[in-house]
């Protein structure tokens, strides 16, 4: 195995490790949890940083296996497999995609695409799977995706930006 190939499996499976740290702190914090499922999405920020750093294609690796990591740090709330694709395997896997799109100064519109995405998968599974209203599970989710988003937003710039000289980007 090549040495770049051996340094980014190293890198994923310490994104996946942080995920879930981050993932089971948030889980042990009783004020960041919803009442039905959900939290503020702490976690997603290895997610970022992951596709930010190693580019999309490892990035969606890490985002797509944290899905199955979530299994471990804490529950998942989803009474079917319809449920389990659009509040998990979906939405945390679009994270993996934000390195897709551009960076304008500080502001990174795959913090923004993604964070959107996830919410629209979100609220589509409260309507499908939970049974309710468009605008009940819009607003269910935005309260806890809403922070989500803005601390992506605020922690991703100041991450990278931070983290820059130690970071060597891989090419995907």
């Amino acid at each position: 195995m090549k040495r770049n190939q051996t340094r980014d499996i190293v890198l994923m499976a310490f994104y996946i490790a942080l995920f879930m740290v981050l993932d089971y702190l948030t889980n042990m914090v009783p004020f960041l949890q919803m009442p039905n499922g959900g939290s503020l999405g702490v976690s997603t920020i290895a997610l970022l940083m992951a596709s930010y750093h190693l580019g999309w294609k490892k990035g969606f690796m890490v985002a797509l296996l944290s899905v199955f990591a979530q299994f471990i740090t804490g529950p998942m709330y989803t009474p079917d497999l319809i449920g389990f694709a659009l509040d998990y395997l979906f939405a945390f896997s679009v994270y993996g995609l934000a390195s897709l799109f551009p960076n304008y100064g500080l502001f990174y519109t795959g913090v923004l695409i993604t964070n959107v995405a996830r919410f629209v998968f979100s609220t589509i599974s409260g309507v499908i799977v939970w049974g309710l209203d468009l605008l009940p599970s819009a607003a269910y989710n935005f309260s806890y995706m809403g922070p989500t988003l803005i601390l992506g937003l605020l922690l991703i710039p100041v991450l990278l930006k931070a983290l820059e000289p130690t970071m060597k980007r891989s090419v995907a």
